[in-house]
């Protein structure tokens, strides 16, 4: 009599903790407008009609006039070092944590950052940093933009599931403050009216679906299904290059990138669902970048989704502002903080960033 084999076990990535964290030092946008004795109507009202309250921002040094120094770009590249290692130490730290984890268990460790180019990267210094075990495997992505978090998570995804396991790390570093350039131009104070700093990790492990969670107190994510999507006609759309007249690096971001980007959410959702047999309708929770208040808006108009569906989104814009990278993860933490997800739910997350380019995952409780 043929005994029958037992069906193998299918080894899916899961997202086991999360952590964040910001600079000790925040600013309202009335606060920013003051410190750098911004009058010009126009650029005020940029800045008080984004929706957005508070920053976290290392500003530049004072001078003896009571003025903010012009720093150099060495000088920037100092701060989106220093101040990028002090955010992502603590935000590892608050993750291992939630994921009931310690830095002896990482052994892979990727680092996403558009903020600063250094050599080698935050990777290598976060191993030295924290003592992280120096035959941990690594990867850097830089220069993504805010897509980036979901673009790394797929590979944080991929190695994990053939690691089954071993511990991932994915952090999220942004010193947008490192790349400011405060020239008066309506083209920067857009930008400086909308980016704040912040770091945010997720722990990631692919454990086999018969396998309980580890008796964890809640559901926990399943990374079921990556899309990409980019829009090469709109890829000058977001840049940070180099601006000749400041020698220094500079974003650029045109005004009319939230309805570029609205125009092709639906198509990028539908993808993302296509043989998965599921429907829109059946997405129970939407994590989406913080990009701003129109491109939330734009995305929201054309997928149908209310202001409860991206109540986080629109949240973390407020408390925050844009954080690039890992704006989608300071989301997911406040949805799970909330403790409404069920079982057998599904959520959608979703970046977007230059290229231009929308980034989604289906996840799955």
């Amino acid at each position: 009599m043929k005994i029958a084999e037992k069906p193998p076990v299918t080894f899916t990535p899961e997202i086991i903790g999360v952590g964040t964290s910001v600079p000790p030092t925040t600013y309202s946008q009335e606060e920013l407008l003051d410190e750098f004795n911004i009058t010009d109507p126009r650029v005020r009202s940029v800045f008080l009609n984004g929706a957005i309250e508070r920053r976290g921002l290392v500003l530049p040094p004072l001078q003896e006039d009571g003025s903010r120094a012009v720093e150099t770009q060495g000088e920037l590249l100092r701060k989106h070092v220093a101040n990028g290692l002090a955010m992502a130490r603590e935000s590892v730290e608050s993750c291992l944590k939630d994921a009931n984890a310690t830095l002896d268990d990482v052994r892979y460790l990727c680092c996403v950052t558009s903020t600063g180019f250094i050599t080698p990267g935050f990777t290598a210094l976060l191993i030295k940093d924290l003592g992280i075990s120096r035959h941990c495997s690594r990867l850097d992505v830089v220069g993504m933009g805010c897509n980036a978090g979901l673009n790394a998570l797929t590979a944080v995804a991929g190695w994990t599931g053939a690691h089954p396991g071993e511990l991932a790390l994915m952090v999220c570093v942004e010193v947008c403050s490192a790349a400011y350039i405060f020239d008066g131009t309506m083209r920067t104070s857009v930008v400086n009216s909308l980016f704040g700093d912040g770091s945010a990790t997720v722990a990631v492990k692919a454990t086999g679906q018969a396998t309980p969670s580890d008796g964890a107190p809640r559901p926990r994510p399943r990374l079921l299904k990556f899309s990409s999507c980019i829009i090469p006609e709109a890829v000058d759309a977001m840049r940070y290059d180099w601006d000749d007249d400041q020698g220094k690096f500079s974003f650029y971001l045109d005004p009319e990138i939230p309805y570029v980007v609205g125009a092709h959410a639906e198509l990028s959702v539908d993808r993302l669902l296509e043989g998965t047999g599921l429907r829109r309708s059946d997405i129970s929770h939407w994590i989406v970048h913080s990009g701003g208040k129109k491109v939330i808006d734009a995305v929201r108009v054309n997928l149908g989704l209310t202001r409860q569906e991206v109540r986080h989104t629109t949240g973390v814009l407020r408390d925050y502002g844009n954080l690039s990278s890992g704006s989608f993860l300071f989301s997911y933490r406040r949805l799970v903080e909330e403790s409404v997800i069920e079982p057998g739910e599904h959520g959608i997350f979703m970046t977007m960033g230059p290229g231009s380019t929308i980034e989604m995952a289906l996840v799955g409780w």
